[in-house]
């Protein structure tokens, strides 16, 4: 059974930095799609980054357009963890974030959908005060 635990996060003053940790346990391979999420009080549950790795070996990463050159989302394969690091935090990103798994997956891009990913993490709040 696939679980995903969490970490880091918290709270940042606009401008700061912070860097969030998903480590998955369960795992039968490396070929999965993961990926980072975020819901706002009174707001739909949106993407924010993905990355998946192919047959071939290969790293695909996908970061919705708000946090582009901003947010980074990495893998260490052998602890089997995926980060988010967040830089430059303004407090529109203030959100609880979550981590999310599909595999095995074997596309050329990470989905991007929410429906796409069926292991979720437990969601850790960020607040990024003005």
């Amino acid at each position: 059974q696939v679980q995903l635990v969490e970490s880091g996060g918290g709270l940042a003053q606009a401008g700061g930095s912070l860097r969030r940790s998903c480590a998955a346990s369960g795992l039968s391979s490396v070929n999965y799609a993961r990926a980072w999420f975020r819901q706002a009080p009174g707001k739909e549950r949106e993407f924010v980054a993905a990355i998946s790795w192919g047959r071939w070996g290969g790293t695909a990463t996908s970061t919705t357009d708000s946090v582009k050159g901003r947010f980074t989302i990495s893998r260490d394969n052998a602890k089997n963890t995926i980060y988010l690091q967040m830089n430059s935090l303004k407090p529109e990103d203030t959100a609880i974030y979550y981590c999310a798994l599909r595999g095995p997956y074997y596309g050329t891009q990470p989905p991007t959908s929410r429906e796409s990913y069926e292991n979720w993490g437990q969601g850790t709040q960020v607040t990024v005060s003005s």
